[in-house]
This record gives C-alpha cells, sequence and structure tokens, in this order.
C-alpha cells in the first residue's frame, strides 16, 4: 500500500499515531500485502496479455489515450512490485527492519532500504494519479478535436515532472536535516503529507468534471453525426458514461480508506494521550482502515483493467501472427473491393461506375471508438452505422 506513514516510519523520532499503525500485527500486514500485490499484479499481466479468439486492441493514430491506459497499468505493476519486495523484506528479515533509524546506529543499509522502497512505491503510485489525471484531459481534448498524439510528450513532461518534484520536495523537508536526525513535532511532516496527497485529490475533484464535460460533448457529437439521436448514438453514449462511472468508482473504492485513516491518525496526534479510553473507537477505526489499505490500494491495478477493458478472459495467445502473403492480399484486396458486408454475414457486390462515394466523418468515427475502448457492443455499433450509411448511399445509386 501506498501511504507517507511508511516515509515517516524511517525517522527515529516517530509519532504515536505511525507507532500505532505500523506496529499493529506486522506480520499479518505484511502478508496481507504481499497477497493483494500479487494477486493483482499477476491478474493485471494476465488482463493485458493477448487472448485467443480477440483481435489485438487497436486505437485511432491521433488518440494518445491508449499508451496513457498503458502507462497507469505499468505504474501499478510496478508499484505492486515495490509492496511485494518490501513488504518480504519485513517479513524475511525482522531484525534488519528493527534497525532502521536507529539514533546511534552505524548501518546506513537499513534506512536506505526503508526510504527508497517507500520513494519507489509512493512515487509511482503518485505518478499513476497523475496519468489517471491526463487522461481525463486528453479525453476532454480528443472530443474537442484539440488533442492527438503529439501531446503524449507533454503529459510525459508533466506526470514524471510533477511526481518526482513532489516527491522529492516532500522527502527533502520531511528528512530535513538528515534521515538519523529528522526534526520532531508534526509540524514538518505536514509539507510531505500535503506533496503526497496532491494528485489523489486533484482525481478526486477534477476527474469527474472533466469526464462529466466529455459525456456532453460526445452526446452533441453523436447528434451530429446524422442530425439525429438514433438508439445506436443513445447506447454508444451511455457506453461511455459507464465506463467513466466505473473508473472513478474503482479510485474511490481503492483510495477513500487512505483518506479516511490518514484523517483519523490527524486527529489521534492532535490528542495529549492517544493511548485513553475514549479514543478506543478511533484507534479500531485507524487499525481497520489500516489494513484496508493494504488490500485495496494494490489492487487497483486490476480493477483498472476491467474498468477499461473489461474482462478478457483467460485463453492467452503466446503464438506468432501468420504474416499475410502478398499476392494473397491482391487477390483478396481485388474480389472485394466492391463488396460491402451486411450484418448477416453476406456481401453485396456494386459494380456501378457512377456510383456516389459517401465521405464519411473518419474523424468522428476515431473520436468515438477511442473512448468505447474495450467494449465489443460500441465497437461493432459504431462500424454498423458507419456501414450501414454507406450501403445506403450506394443502394440508391443502383
Amino acid at each position: 500500500m501506498a501511504s507517507p506513514r511508511l516515509e515517516t516510519f524511517c525517522c527515529p523520532n516517530r509519532d504515536a499515531a505511525t507507532l500505532l499503525v505500523l506496529t499493529f500485527q506486522p506480520e499479518v500486514f505484511c502478508g496481507v500485502c504481499i497477497g493483494s500485490a500479487s494477486a493483482s499484479l499477476l491478474l493485471t499481466v494476465l488482463q493485458l496479455l493477448p487472448k485467443k479468439g480477440a483481435g489485438p486492441r487497436k486505437m485511432p493514430k491521433a488518440s494518445s489515450s491508449s499508451t496513457i491506459l498503458l502507462l497507469i497499468s505499468a505504474c501499478d505493476i510496478l508499484g505492486s512490485l515495490g509492496i511485494i519486495f518490501r513488504s518480504t523484506v519485513w517479513l524475511g528479515f525482522p531484525g534488519f527492519v528493527t534497525n532502521i533509524s536507529m539514533v546511534n546506529g552505524t548501518d546506513v543499509w537499513p534506512a536506505a532500504f526503508c526510504v527508497g522502497s517507500a520513494m519507489w512505491i509512493q512515487l509511482l503510485y503518485s505518478a499513476g494519479f497523475w496519468w489517471l489525471f491526463c487522461y481525463a484531459v486528453d479525453s476532454y481534448l480528443v472530443v474537442r478535436r484539440s488533442a492527438g498524439l503529439s501531446t503524449i510528450v507533454l503529459y510525459h513532461m508533466m506526470t514524471w515532472g510533477l511526481a518526482i518534484l513532489l516527491c522529492v520536495e516532500g522527502i527533502a523537508m520531511l528528512y530535513y536535516p538528515s534521515v538519523s536526525s529528522c526534526e520532531s513535532g508534526l509540524e514538518h511532516a505536514i509539507p510531505h503529507y500535503v506533496t503526497t496527497y496532491v494528485p489523489l485529490v486533484l482525481v478526486l475533484v477534477a476527474n469527474p468534471v472533466l469526464f462529466s464535460r466529455t459525456v456532453t460533448a460526445v452526446a452533441s457529437l453523436l447528434k451530429g453525426r446524422q442530425g439525429i439521436y438514433t438508439e445506436n448514438e443513445r447506447r454508444l453514449g451511455t457506453e461511455i458514461k459507464v465506463r467513466f462511472f466505473k473508473i472513478m468508482l474503482v479510485f474511490i473504492i481503492c483510495w477513500s480508506s487512505n483518506i479516511i485513516n490518514e484523517s483519523l491518525l490527524f486527529y489521534l496526534e492532535m490528542q495529549p494521550d492517544i493511548n485513553g479510553s475514549n479514543l478506543k473507537s478511533v484507534r479500531n477505526s485507524a487499525l481497520i482502515t489500516w489494513i484496508i489499505m493494504g488490500v485495496m490500494n494494490p489492487m487497483q491495478g486490476f480493477l483498472f483493467t476491467l474498468a477499461f477493458y473489461g474482462w478478457t478472459g483467460w485463453k492467452l495467445n503466446l503464438q506468432w501472427r501468420k504474416s499475410e502473403i502478398p499476392w494473397e492480399s491482391v487477390s483478396t484486396s481485388t474480389a472485394t473491393e466492391n463488396a460491402y458486408a451486411l450484418p448477416g454475414g453476406n456481401s453485396v457486390n456494386f459494380h456501378d461506375s457512377k456510383k456516389t462515394t459517401v465521405v464519411p466523418n473518419h474523424q468522428t468515427e476515431e473520436t468515438l471508438s477511442m473512448l468505447s475502448e474495450g467494449s465489443d457492443a460500441s465497437t461493432i455499433e459504431i462500424h454498423m452505422s458507419h456501414g450501414n450509411r454507406e450501403l445506403d448511399g450506394n443502394a440508391a445509386d443502383v
């Protein structure tokens, strides 16, 4: 799981609230983290691998959203690997962990491991938050036809630049003047917590607004395709709306426990004695949400793939695709040059030399295909609607 408490634990003068959660059944907690992160890692990789009976996942060339979705999954996979490594060391080498940030200790490796593993996890999940924000921005800009593949460079600069800047700034202020002699008190740690939760709060606040504006723009775009709002257009708009809702639902489920837990721990830190009997319910709630964080934070990777693509199945396709023979392609394209596929699987040939070509709105089709990626029904409706308009135009000429 990703929590700024992990970096705070590296200081020798730890506050009482941090000790409360990190010393509560550490073996059970590390085991929960390893199990959740391992399951999420395996299922995420399974989701992303090609499957039998399914064609390659293609996206419009003018959109960078497919790359953003893969980068979000990559951040989750690398973050899960960091959680597995850190929890394994904590379980396998308890003596090594007890030497972390000893006041008079001479071994620097325990402190280096503590800081390095915590920064690795925090940086990758923060980058995932920034990429999710970029996904919402890119979806809105694509519908407004103001984005393209070149914007991915700007997204890289913003995501990795802000993630590294905030992480380094928060860590530097937390460990001032050094890891072995951090400043005591809550005030010096507040900037670290702020820099950690800024991208998370940004996604919670800004993404719903951007998604709602995108859905409104999609409705206008669908109406403008034919001048009417048919059942196919309405179904496709609903599919895109549900897709955005699932993304935000997964994010809230995985990270709301972090905000609740941090609020409870801050409340305990402001009390003169956190072990008082009147604070028992608060302590229990903090410990419960701490365990929930260990389960839900690593599961974000797998749940996001379900929201992005749906369940892709178990049957993997690890064989190389057979390359197409050039002369077969030429003969096939010559025979089907004037063929139009019908929903029933049949085809109709038109050989009228005076037929009028209906020019489709390719940019609109690519935009809708980008937003409905992962939904086979939506993709089929796009192409059927497109094919039916071409078929109607040619049938009229015949």
